[in-house]
């Protein structure tokens, strides 16, 4: 009798064993970060961000956390457009590597979103990258041509790129994406234009808003999300460098940095009082998109290209008007 007890008893606890495998494998995993709100309230509780002309907004702000780690990677500032759509205002990458988008300066954006305001007719349309477009629009009031939460590129760092689907569906859900086609359609013509030769590039930019008073807005950022997008025609790298107030020091980093890492130009971000980014472009396989002609270049400026009108600078932002057909 007990033997076959004891019979009945291993096959039990294999097949358990084997049920929790299972379990295990196929168990979902969570996201490598989370989204933690830490406080909500009208623009005025959040006086850091200077949006007082916006006093109706409702502004969340949120920490991303890793498990593993007890301080915040990046901390994120989320208000709802008229329809109640989440938009990512803020954010501030508190790590060497971005996580979910690239750092967005509120300080740059909200003054160039008032002088839109003020000198883009109300019939006219703003092409940008699809987060700087839901930005414009809802400080701005002026219409963008991209309105939807589209998620590209997604921005994730080099050791969670096997965790890139699990990301993406994480992303998609808490900014209530919506599937749009039609604009995501746009869009990937949008990322070519800016990465096709200057000629072609204008002609498609030029195709997606008809004949349209169009204005379009591109950043230094752009080139590192054009690049995900379009690895084939932007070859890119990007390295932080502190601010020390030796302009010609920090000349002389980047340009060696340059050069050991097989780069030929460069334009800068400024992240803070203490930081600035370097975006380091190979230009010689691929020749010089559209967009690198709309920023300033270690030997070129945007003031230089034929192609596009320069309407307005504003910080790190270039706006061009777009000829008519």
């Amino acid at each position: 009798k007990i033997l076959p007890s004891l019979g009945v008893i291993l096959v039990t606890g294999g097949l358990f064993l084997i049920g929790w495998f299972l379990y295990l494998w196929f168990k979902p995993l969570p996201p490598p970060y989370t989204y933690q709100l830490v406080e909500e309230g009208v623009a005025a509780k959040f006086s850091n961000l200077q949006l007082e002309a916006w006093p109706d907004l409702t502004i969340s702000k949120y920490e991303l956390h890793v498990p593993s780690l007890d301080k915040p990677v990046a901390v994120a500032y989320r208000a709802n457009d008229p329809t109640g759509a989440p938009i990512l205002l803020s954010l501030e990458n508190l790590v060497s590597e971005p996580v979910g988008a690239m750092s967005v300066n509120l300080s740059e954006l909200i003054p160039l979103a008032t002088d839109i305001s003020k000198h883009v007719p109300k019939e006219a349309v703003i092409l940008g990258w699809w987060d700087t477009s839901r930005q414009l629009k809802l400080l701005s009031g002026r219409d963008t041509l991209f309105t939807s939460y589209l998620g590209k590129p997604l921005i994730v760092p080099s050791y969670w790129k096997d965790r890139s689907e699990l990301i993406e569906r994480y992303e998609r859900q808490f900014w209530g994406a919506r599937e749009s086609p039609e604009e995501q359609r746009k869009f990937e013509i949008f990322a070519d234009a800016l990465s096709s030769d200057p000629s072609k590039g204008v002609e498609m930019l030029r195709e997606l808003v008809g004949s349209r008073e169009a204005y379009v807005i591109v950043h230094p950022a752009d080139l590192y999300k054009a690049a995900l997008m379009r690895p084939d025609r932007i070859d890119i790298a990007f390295k932080d460098f502190p601010l020390t107030g030796n302009v010609h020091g920090l000349a002389g980093q980047v340009k060696a940095w340059m050069k050991e890492n097989g780069y030929n130009t460069y334009t800068l971000q400024s992240l803070s009082e203490t930081s600035v980014r370097a975006y380091f472009l190979n230009e010689s396989q691929t020749g010089k998109v559209l967009l690198a002609h709309m920023l300033p270049l270690m030997n070129s400026t945007p003031i230089e290209f034929q192609a596009l009108q320069v309407v307005h600078k504003q910080g790190g932002y270039w706006v061009f008007k777009i000829p008519s057909a």
